[in-house]
């Protein structure tokens, strides 16, 4: 799933190639994508692009004082640039294409998503906090304003486990499954740690990390092509997706939590003092 250093560096991708340019056409290929109806997606069409900026993990295109067409690819969605699209309109059903936006003179992006889980959504809104997702987003942990004290007082009264306060974007936005592993392997911290137990040097260690972590991705990212991004994110990674590989940090073996639609990667020598954390879902398969 692309998450915010992914997003980010998409933003910065696109800038360059859609501000100032007008948008021909934008053709909805799966019945599944869009997710709003009024304003149409033709208000976009003839239209100026004036901005490109990321929300949590949204990404939002803005006409000036036209609608914005604001993106969330989910864990199976990506975009694909081409430099000349094809002039034939895509057949619907044909393949993972979700969405085609044609610039005038040439080239735009497909939004394309893998699999069968059809999660992808795209909403052609006036304002950008219409989008449901956005509205609700916590803050954005690369924001000037996103202190150590302001992350304080969002753990607080948390009485969740780290691991799923990180990943609500009603907390902090932008943040999902891969980069919370790599912020409490940073932090030396046990992903089932309750937020509101930490202590300020704790607090602050988690803080440094988030924002170390996030920071590191975000320039390994950028400047990247749309389809590097993908390959970039994996080799960066330290724990998550790792399951089995030696710790870079201390060489203890890389393990896993499994959950009905996800899993986590940790070190239990960097993370839980050495102690295994049990596997929910292969605990029920064994009795």
């Amino acid at each position: 799933m692309p998450e915010l250093p992914e997003v980010e560096a998409l933003v910065g991708f696109l800038a360059g190639r859609l501000v100032g340019r007008t948008v021909e056409r934008v053709l909805p290929v799966a019945v599944s994508v869009l997710k709003t109806y009024d304003p149409p997606l033709t208000a976009l069409e003839g239209r100026e692009v004036s901005g490109v900026r990321r929300y949590g993990k949204f990404l939002g295109l803005a006409t000036g004082d036209g609608p914005h067409l604001v993106l969330h690819l989910a864990r199976a969605g990506w975009l694909r640039w081409q430099e000349s699209l094809p002039e034939a309109p895509p057949r619907p059903g044909k393949g993972p294409l979700a969405l085609r936006v044609r610039l005038t003179g040439g080239g735009g992006f497909d939004v394309t998503e893998a699999g069968t889980q059809k999660r992808l959504a795209a909403y052609c809104v006036r304002d950008v906090s219409e989008v449901p997702g956005v509205a609700r987003l916590g803050p954005d942990p690369l924001a000037p304003d996103f202190t150590l004290d302001a992350f304080a007082g969002l753990l607080r009264d948390e009485r969740r486990q780290l691991k799923g306060v990180l990943r609500d974007q009603s907390v902090v936005a932008g943040i999902g499954n891969a980069y919370s592993d790599e912020i409490l392997h940073a932090a030396r911290m046990s992903p089932f740690k309750l937020a509101a137990s930490l202590t300020e040097d704790e607090t602050a260690a988690l803080y440094g990390a988030l924002r170390t972590v996030l920071h590191e991705a975000v320039e390994r990212a950028r400047g990247h092509a749309a389809d590097e991004l993908k390959a970039e994110k994996k080799s960066g990674l330290r724990v998550h997706g790792r399951t089995g590989q030696p710790c870079p940090v201390c060489g203890d073996t890389v393990r896993e939590v499994s959950f009905s639609d996800s899993s986590l990667q940790y070190c239990p020598t960097c993370q839980t003092g050495g102690k295994p954390l049990a596997d929910r879902r292969l605990s029920r398969l064994l009795k």
